[in-house]
Order: structure tokens, then C-alpha cells, then sequence
């Protein structure tokens, strides 16, 4: 009692706000009970700083004993990242009930948080993990071992004050230390880590190379967020080796080389008939410059070089994103940051860009008008490609659609458009200059 007492002083707000670390690790000391009778004495904007560091096996434990007002508040304040942590050690009819109660947008958010892609480090983990601190006693590390019924453990995982993992130490080792030796003195680094987006190959080869019986998944910071276990692994290693055969046939998983010819037809024929639809949109903006194009044939010319360089600028901002979003290293939240970004990105690249293409029309043609027309409409394209690229992902993951499988063909047909708008656009409005 004495102990919850020291602690219950070291958690009021000017100490939580000053020492968040200092009060993490006193609070870590108490059982379950004890520390959230002290949390519930905070409001739980207070005691943020605690819950962004505090260990997760223990927080499950808490957030069971708090009000419910409190948790929401928590899941809704917490970076969408600590709060699927929590959310994803707890059981799903619990998760359901707290997502229940939080805003629509803030929920679909951490839905997806908590999704990760079949087969990843991700959906193969084991999320309920006993995290350890370098100043924790053998003796205590043990004890907590026994109290959670972990059998059959061979490692156990260390992480620093912000969860992030520093190392880890067999289990064999702690029983011939002594009890009051430091977790500090045996750590050994982690032969091998993956991030929970890491796909099956990658944990079959870090297997295979290491010998592993447990790999530690880490998220984009470098917190640890659970482990895949020898099983997960084993089941990895058997689906891995009928991949490689899925990969040889047709362009899904779901189609095999001797799928029914109708099977087949019904999987591709929507793609051909989406990207006819865009072609021909393409076509007729065009289209409306008919007869600008009929006056100045250069410019048919240059098209493609507009459209291809408006289409490589779209496709970058796209493969930066979308990995943003597969890594959690961004979400939906910031689509301003990214679009400034990538517009800022388009910006300086047309203008580097448009002044090589500027020269080389100039040195084709001898048209310093036709130069001015390429340079500027290269550099308006590659803007809203930048933004396009960035945007359609976002929008796409709000919508709750699969960005990967159609962000490609609506990126197509906007870089195209405005490729193609721009350059003839400008090219009518100067026509002049030509």
C-alpha cells in the first residue's frame, strides 16, 4: 500500500506532465487494480502522456476497469497507431463495443488500423505480448511470466519507455540468473525484426536464415507490436510454397491456369471495359482541340510528352502514398500535409522539367512560342498529377475501397486529361505565339 500511495503522488499533473517516462515506469509497478484506481482519479486528457507509453499487456488490463467515458475519450485523443494497439490485444466483442461508441470517422479510422493485408507479419501475429522494461529484475520479469500462464515461452522481447524494442533474452538464460539481476545486463539484440506490413516471403526467409522460432513484428516507428510465432511461421512456410504456383497463373489469386474459360472472362473483362471507358474520355478531350491540332501539327506531336511526364509525376505521388498508408505512417487525418507536399513536389519538379523540354522543343522546332507552351502546361500537369497521385489513394481508403486494385486506372485517366487539357488549352490561348 505503501508503494501505491508513493505512486499515487508521483501521478498528479504538473508529474505526469513534466516526467510522463518517470510516471509510466512507477505506474508499471502496481497490479492492474491499483493503477487504474489511480488513473481514474485524472481525466484522461491528463494522463495521454502515460497511455502513449505505458505497456499494452498492462493497459488491456486497465481499460477493463475504467469508465467507459474514459476509454472513449482515450481511443479518441491517442494517435490512431497506440490506440488499434490497445484495441487489437482486447477481445472482439469488447473492440466492437468501443468502436461503437466513438465518432463514425474517428472508428472507420482505427477499423482500419486494425487491418492489415492477407498474409502480412500483421494478420500472422500473436498481439497479446508480454512487454519488458531493461530495469525490471529477473525475479519480476519471471513472476510476471508465471501470473500471465505464458508457458512455453522462449524469449521475451525488451522495449524502452516508448515501447520500442531494444532487444531481447531467452528465458533459459533468466532461470540461471539470479533473481535481482537486471534485465540491462542480459539483453542481447534481435537477430531479425519485421514491420507488420512484411509480406509471407520475407518471414519465410528471415526463417529460414536465422532459425527463428519467434520474430518480433515492429510498426513504421519501431514499437513492438506482437510476434509471429513458430506455428504462424510453419503455416507461412506451407503457404509460401503454394504461392509460388499461384503466382505463375492467371492475374489473381482467385484464377488458376485451368480456370473456367468463363471465370477467367468475368475477372478481366470489367478492368478492359473501365480502361476503354477512360481511353475514350482521354479521346475526346482531344477531341474538343481538333482544330487547334489541325492548324499546328507539332502538337500532336507533343502530346505524349506531356501526358508522359504528367502520368510518371502521378504515379510517384501514388507509390509514396500508398505505401504511407500500408505502413500506417500516414492515414486519411492527414491528406492537407500530403497534398501540400506532393503539390510543392510537382511545383519544382515541372519547373526543373519544363526547362529542359522547353529547350529541346525550341532547338526542334525553332518556336520559342511552342516552347513557352510546352514548358508552361508541364508544369500545370505535373502539379495536379502530384495531387491526383496523393488524393485518389486517400480518397479511395475513405470510401472503404482497395486502393491498390483500381487507384492506377483513375490516375490514368486524370494525368491524361490534364495533360492533354493543359498543353491544347494553352496552346489555343496563345495560339498567337505559335
Amino acid at each position: 500500500m505503501a508503494e501505491a500511495t508513493a505512486v499515487s503522488k508521483a501521478l498528479d499533473r504538473e508529474f505526469i506532465k513534466r516526467y510522463p517516462g518517470e510516471a509510466t515506469r512507477r505506474l508499471e509497478t502496481l497490479n492492474a487494480e491499483q493503477a487504474a484506481e489511480l488513473l481514474a482519479q485524472h481525466p484522461g486528457m491528463v494522463t495521454l502522456p502515460v497511455w502513449e507509453r505505458v505497456s499494452p499487456d498492462l493497459a488491456i488490463r486497465i481499460l477493463p476497469l475504467l469508465p467507459t467515458s474514459t476509454v472513449t475519450t482515450l481511443l479518441s485523443e491517442l494517435a490512431p497507431a497506440a490506440s488499434a494497439g490497445f484495441l487489437s490485444n482486447l477481445p472482439s466483442d469488447r473492440r466492437d463495443q468501443l468502436l461503437a461508441g466513438l465518432k463514425p470517422s474517428r472508428a472507420k479510422i482505427l477499423r482500419l488500423a486494425l487491418q492489415y493485408p492477407e498474409d502480412s507479419a500483421g494478420s500472422l501475429m500473436e498481439p497479446q505480448l508480454l512487454r519488458f522494461r531493461p530495469e525490471m529484475t529477473v525475479g519480476q520479469s519471471l513472476s510476471r511470466l508465471r501470473s500471465q500462464r505464458r508457458r512455453g515461452t522462449r524469449l521475451i522481447f525488451v522495449v524502452d519507455i516508448d515501447n520500442r524494442l531494444i532487444g531481447q533474452i531467452e528465458v533459459q538464460e533468466m532461470a540461471f540468473a539470479g533473481a535481482d539481476a537486471l534485465l540491462s545486463d542480459l539483453i542481447v539484440p534481435v537477430p531479425a525484426a519485421v514491420t507488420v506490413t512484411a509480406g509471407r516471403q520475407e518471414i519465410v526467409q528471415l526463417l529460414e536464415r536465422h532459425r527463428l522460432s519467434d520474430i518480433p513484428v515492429v510498426d513504421a516507428d519501431g514499437r513492438l507490436v506482437g510476434v509471429v510465432r513458430y506455428d504462424a511461421l510453419v503455416r507461412a512456410v506451407e503457404d509460401e510454397a503454394s504461392a509460388k504456383l499461384q503466382m505463375m497463373v492467371g492475374v489473381s489469386k482467385e484464377e488458376r491456369a485451368l480456370s473456367k474459360i468463363g471465370f477467367s472472362i468475368r475477372r478481366r473483362l470489367p478492368w478492359l471495359q473501365i480502361n476503354l471507358l477512360t481511353a475514350f474520355l482521354a479521346a475526346a478531350v482531344v477531341g474538343l482541340f481538333e482544330a487547334t491540332i489541325a492548324k499546328y501539327t507539332a502538337l500532336a506531336v507533343l502530346l505524349p510528352v506531356v501526358a508522359g511526364q504528367s502520368g510518371n509525376t502521378g504515379a510517384q505521388a501514388l507509390a509514396v502514398t500508398m505505401r504511407g498508408l500500408a505502413l500506417r505512417e500516414i492515414t486519411a487525418l492527414h491528406w492537407p500535409q500530403v497534398l501540400w507536399k506532393e503539390s510543392n513536389v510537382g511545383f519544382f519538379n515541372g519547373i526543373a522539367v519544363a526547362l529542359t523540354t522547353s529547350l529541346g522543343v525550341w532547338a526542334w522546332s525553332g518556336s520559342i512560342g511552342l516552347a513557352l507552351v510546352i514548358g508552361t502546361s508541364m508544369i500545370l500537369s505535373m502539379i495536379i498529377a502530384g495531387i491526383a497521385g496523393a488524393a485518389i489513394p486517400i480518397l479511395l481508403t475513405v470510401l472503404g475501397q482497395d486502393p491498390a486494385q483500381s487507384s492506377s486506372i483513375i490516375l490514368t485517366t486524370v494525368t491524361d486529361v490534364a495533360g492533354f487539357f493543359s498543353f491544347l488549352g494553352i496552346a489555343t490561348v496563345m495560339s498567337a505565339f505559335l
